[in-house]
């Protein structure tokens, strides 16, 4: 199949960094014009669960990463509702995920859209990522494992892909509730976005080539370390030249540390922040992008890790956790000792002995 192959996977992240740098230039909030991680935190403020003004609406990019998965897992046969064990752990897996993600303010993929950007404050947390990963391969050699996914009732497989449809409904219509939500920033971030339709389209092709390519950051570093195979990491690669060169000619690309978009230059948590996000991951088996597509094609594990992350969001968002062009908030550093502890908690407990 060509999208195994390396050059298909390269050609799919070039295409995928492509297509960020142009939903920037089409409105997307500067060097973010994909982030799993900010975008579910703006869905959860939009539907109130966090009431920072400045970052509430309903991102459709999200919403078309699981319906482009779904198409393509439904087409070729490969959607199959599943569920494993351990949902909780799965859930507090994806709840300090997030937390890391936004002490450093970004998923995998914003952390390589902001490089891409010229933002140098992203080698930090791309290091921190990769430092993160490792502990979890250190876990995953030593027996760590949350168990089997077992074939259940098909419905399951639909609860994500019909959130998303409910999702969509509710960014199209906007009904005005007596408690006002939904909720829909005027300024700030969450007020900067693309056309619905514009990226609508563009995340439900990502969502079906990445499902057909099993696209993954973590999974691109944690196969390097592990096996020492390099096919995921070539799209990873792919991703970054891609939206590099669409920066520079949109003049997009602005190298530099200071004064960088939606960023921070307390290095310490750059990096301390993906640790967290990267072991995060690790132990769950997929950064967020590819939770999306798993919960897409079925996978229940994927849709309890995904809304683990919708509510670290809204926690980092009302307990001070998350940070700011300014820095990071009052309890972000704290945050990340915690889900460190937490984390390292859960790759110890859940080994099992040969």
């Amino acid at each position: 199949m060509y999208f195994a192959s390396r050059k298909g996977i390269t050609l799919v992240g070039l295409f995928f960094g492509v297509v960020a740098a142009i939903l920037q230039r089409v409105g997307n909030p500067p060097n973010m014009g994909i982030c799993i991680a900010c975008f579910e935190r703006d869905i959860a403020g939009a539907l109130g669960l966090h009431r920072a003004g400045a970052v509430q609406y309903i991102r459709p990019e999200i919403i078309g990463f699981v319906l482009g998965s779904l198409a393509a897992a439904l087409i070729f046969k490969e959607f199959k509702a599943r569920t494993g064990s351990a949902p909780i752990v799965r859930f507090i897996l994806g709840f300090f995920a997030m937390t890391g993600a936004l002490v450093f303010l970004g998923c995998p993929w914003r952390a390589l859209l902001r490089l891409a950007g010229g933002d140098g404050n992203a080698i930090l947390g791309l290091l921190g990522l990769i430092a993160g990963v490792w502990i979890g391969v250190l876990f995953i050699k030593s027996g760590y494992n949350l168990g089997r996914n077992r074939k259940t009732n098909t419905a399951v497989g639909w609860v994500m892909p019909a959130m998303m449809v409910g999702l969509l409904l509710l960014l199209l219509f906007r009904p005005q509730l007596p408690t006002v939500a939904v909720f829909f920033s005027a300024t700030g971030p969450g007020a900067l976005h693309a056309p619905i339709l514009v990226s609508l389209l563009a995340a439900v092709a990502i969502g079906f080539l990445a499902q057909r390519t099993r696209f993954c950051t973590m999974g691109a570093i944690r196969d390097v370390i592990l096996i020492r195979d390099i096919h995921l990491l070539c799209g990873v690669f792919g991703l970054l030249v891609g939206a590099a060169v669409t920066n520079i000619l949109f003049n997009q690309f602005h190298p530099g540390f200071q004064g960088q978009p939606i960023a921070h230059t307390e290095h310490l948590w750059n990096f301390g922040g993906m640790v967290l996000a990267g072991l995060a991951f690790a132990l769950a088996g997929g950064c967020p992008g590819r939770q999306l597509f798993l919960s897409g094609e079925g996978d229940g594990d994927a849709a309890v890790f995904v809304i683990g992350m919708i509510a670290g969001a809204a926690f980092a968002h009302n307990f001070a956790a998350a940070s700011t062009p300014a820095g990071t908030g009052e309890w972000g550093p704290a945050s990340v000792i915690m889900g460190l502890v937490v984390c390292l908690g859960i790759g110890f407990t859940m080994r099992q002995k040969a």
